[in-house]
């Protein structure tokens, strides 16, 4: 019944945001309560409303890993964005594809999806998030996140992610968006993978971080009578 369904649910996110809260820190369970929201009074009721849910929905997939890192370092930093941008841009090629082939259930159930409503539009946003997933990885070394290696390595999936985004984006048919879709699933693990491999030592950033202090210092005495 719904009051199951309510009590249940409440059973389980009320414990859980007090377990962030008080065990890992206030703004990991402050997202976590942020996205329970969002997820079940935004995105949930936004399904029968607009297609504007797709969007919602991302943000509600790309907190999680912000809160991991939120987790780890207690901040909210261009490591968190990055990661959570990585997340958000993943879902639209990944969802739009996997909704392609659902579009009869849908229309009859009353959603309103891109892949319904606005099919043209489904396609050419699942291409874009693919070339963007190419922008987000040559970002994080930008950003001091990982080294220059991973926009490198990482390249070869993002192209071919972003080829079978394209071929979806032509085609229009059930095969290229099962491949897309398919794809998708390896894609972010792997792409996780290198970003971690790649990933920026803790260690050698505080000793670059030192390193700038002291050529700082040294500035500083020359200066000085």
């Amino acid at each position: 019944s719904p009051l199951l369904a309510v009590c249940f649910a409440a059973s389980c996110g009320v414990p859980g945001i007090a377990l962030l809260t008080l065990g890992v820190n206030p703004l990991t369970g402050a997202l976590g309560a942020f996205n329970i929201f969002l997820y079940t009074c935004c995105y949930t009721p936004m399904k029968r409303m607009s297609i504007a849910n797709t969007w919602v929905g991302a943000v509600v997939g790309a907190i999680p890993p912000v809160m991991g890192w939120t987790a780890a370092t207690g901040s909210l930093d261009a490591g968190a964005l990055l990661l959570g941008g990585i997340l958000y841009s993943w879902q639209f090629p990944h969802f739009n594809a996997l909704s392609w082939g659902l579009r009869e259930d849908y229309s009859r159930g009353g959603y309103c999806m891109m892949s319904v409503t606005h099919p043209g539009l489904c396609r050419r946003v699942a291409l874009r998030h693919c070339l963007a997933l190419i922008g987000l990885s040559a970002v994080a070394p930008v950003l001091d996140i990982t080294t220059w290696t991973f926009p490198v390595i990482s390249l070869p999936i993002n192209l071919y992610i972003s080829y079978l985004g394209f071929r979806f984006y032509r085609d229009a048919d059930r095969s290229s968006s099962r491949k897309l879709f398919f794809c998708s699933l390896w894609h972010l693990p792997m792409l996780l993978l290198v970003m971690f491999t790649c990933k920026k030592s803790l260690l050698e950033k505080e000793d670059k971080g030192e390193l700038l202090s002291g050529n700082h210092g040294r500035a500083m005495e020359i200066r000085l009578p």
